[in-house]
C-alpha cells in the first residue's frame, strides 16, 4: 500500500496534537445548514455517511466526539445513537458551559480539545480550544477565530475534513488507513 495522500499545514498538526475530544455542531456542520420541516412539521435532517464515518474513526483513536447543539430532533438523536456518540447536549443555546460539563465529565480542558462551528453560538467553545475549525460557510467571524478553514463544505465532508486532521495529528490516520486496505 502507498503512503497516505492527505496532508495538513504543519502548525495546524501541532495544534490538534495533544487533542482527546471533538466537538462538533450540527446545522451548518454536520448538515448542509439547511431546514427541512416534513408535512406534519417534523424536523428532517440530511446526513453524510463520509462523515458519520469520520465520528467513528475518531472514537476508534481514543478521540472523543461529542456534539453540543442549540436543536433537538428525532432524526438528529438518531443519527448520533447510530454513530454511538455518547457524549451530546441538545437544544443549548449556550454551547460553553455544556462543553464545560463534558470535559469536566471526561476529566479534560480546553487545551485538549478542538471544536468545528459555524455561527456565533458556536465562538464561545472556538475561541478556547486549542484546534478551531470551520467550514467555508461559516460565518464571517467564526471564519476569523478558526485556526483551519475546511476545503470541503457543511454537510459534504467538512466534518470528516476536521476528523482527517485530528487522526493524521494523532499518528493515526496512516495505520486504520492501512486497516481498511487490509
Amino acid at each position: 500500500m502507498s503512503a497516505p495522500v492527505l496532508n495538513f499545514p504543519p502548525e495546524i498538526l501541532l495544534r490538534a496534537q495533544d487533542v482527546r475530544i471533538a466537538f462538533f455542531d450540527v446545522d451548518g456542520v454536520l448538515t448542509d445548514g439547511g431546514l427541512y420541516y416534513g408535512p406534519d412539521g417534523e424536523a428532517l435532517k440530511r446526513f453524510y455517511s463520509l462523515d458519520g464515518h469520520g465520528l467513528k474513526l475518531l472514537h476508534h483513536a481514543g478521540i472523543v466526539p461529542a456534539v453540543v447543539t442549540g436543536r433537538d430532533s428525532a432524526a438528529l438523536r438518531h443519527r448520533l445513537q447510530a454513530l454511538g456518540v455518547q457524549h451530546v447536549r441538545y437544544g443549548t443555546q449556550d454551547k460553553r458551559p455544556a462543553a464545560e460539563a463534558i470535559l469536566a465529565s471526561l476529566g479534560l480542558d480546553w487545551s485538549q480539545a478542538a471544536a468545528m462551528g459555524d455561527d456565533w453560538p458556536d465562538l464561545p467553545m472556538l475561541r478556547r480550544c486549542a484546534l478551531a475549525v470551520a467550514p467555508p460557510s461559516a460565518h464571517i467571524e467564526v471564519r476569523a477565530c478558526a485556526h483551519h478553514i475546511t476545503q470541503a463544505v457543511a454537510g459534504h465532508g467538512a466534518a470528516r475534513e476536521f476528523c482527517d486532521l485530528l487522526l493524521v495529528a494523532s499518528g493515526r490516520y496512516a495505520s486504520l488507513l492501512a486497516e481498511a486496505a487490509a
